[in-house]
């Protein structure tokens, strides 16, 4: 088959497309012919020697795929009601840059009715990570306000329909007015251009100083010290990349006049297990809204992955143009 093999640490042009085995699923797995990839910031992370690949996954880049099952554990897809043939999405620690990819059973979901495999490339990173993230460990909940830092990357694009949906108001910053635009569009009641405007003054002035409930950050670094000041009582703040640096310092008195949580995760290393859990979520709440267009993939721009495609997605991903997610084809 072939795939995109990071050939050096470095610069996009080191992502090169080589001949690499098929992979052989195994107990609890499944083999995907796959149609599309999603291109993600760990990936790029990876590509520069950023992000260690984690024990026993590829070592092929590509956290997301989808397409056609065409393999596998056949008692395992019969429990998840999957057979050979049926369309896929699927997370995966690795690999997903390939036309043939392994995944674990319990972290396929079916591509929604009437989406493209380019669409469905495009969901399980973002899906399971804002889920993780925002529902599960930050709570949010319906009548709550959410601010998101990036709104119109490939997480806000997410984070800011899937809070819509499930009744909170959502805040987000954004680097330009046409970013602010578009995540206006996709349903966001504020948005912040965060190079024109301080975004905790405007957090202060929109909610009339009582602060938003939870902050989806992907800074960290200075802004963590900054978003404690965006919180409202029992407020959370949930930090899930550190595009701004790992060290913060904040004011311990304002956490505990508030009584903030903070809080943090990353998704790749944990087990298929926790995966499943949150597959299973995503599958009875938010599959069905993605059916019927409550809420839509929002795909920025396609490359195609033989034609040298992946290192045109990196330098996309990393100019920060985008608005919506960046997927490969195959």
């Amino acid at each position: 088959m072939k795939a995109i093999e990071i050939t050096a640490y470095g610069a996009p042009d080191v992502l090169r497309v080589a001949e690499r085995p098929v992979p052989v699923p195994g107990v609890g797995e499944l083999l995907i012919r796959v149609s599309a990839s999603g291109v993600n910031r760990p990936d790029v992370l990876q590509r520069t020697g950023n992000y260690s690949v984690p024990a026993g996954a590829s070592d092929i880049p590509g956290l997301e795929v989808a397409g056609v099952v065409v393999s596998g554990d056949a008692d395992a897809m019969a429990q998840a009601g999957l057979q050979i043939g049926d369309r896929v999405c699927a997370l995966v620690a690795g690999g997903g840059y390939a036309q043939m990819c392994v995944a674990p059973v319990a972290q396929c979901l079916p591509t929604p009715q009437g989406l493209s495999d380019i669409e469905a490339a495009s969901l399980p990173e973002t899906f399971f990570t804002v889920w993780s993230n925002v529902f599960d460990r930050a709570r949010l909940q319906a009548g709550e306000t959410l601010l998101v830092q990036g709104g119109s990357s490939g997480i806000g694009i997410t984070a800011i329909q899937l809070a819509k949906a499930m009744g909170a108001k959502v805040l987000v910053t954004a680097g330009s007015d046409a970013k602010c635009a578009a995540c206006l569009a996709l349903g966001a009641d504020y948005a912040i251009n965060y190079k024109t405007h301080d975004f905790v003054e405007e957090v202060q002035r929109i909610t009339q100083g009582a602060g938003v409930d939870v902050v989806l950050d992907m800074v960290a670094g200075s802004y963590v010290a900054r978003e404690i000041h965006c919180l409202a009582e029992d407020g959370r703040l949930v930090i899930i990349a550190v595009q701004g640096g790992t060290h913060s310092e904040i004011h311990a008195g304002v956490v505990l006049r508030k009584r903030l949580t903070i809080t943090g995760s990353t998704l790749r290393v944990r087990s298929i297990a926790f995966k499943a859990a949150i597959a299973k979520a995503l599958r009875q709440q938010v599959w069905p809204m993605l059916a019927d267009a409550r809420i839509k993939p929002v795909v920025y721009q396609v490359f195609a992955a033989e034609e040298g495609g992946a290192p045109q997605a990196h330098a996309l991903m990393e100019s920060g143009a985008n608005i919506g997610k960046i997927v490969l084809t195959w």
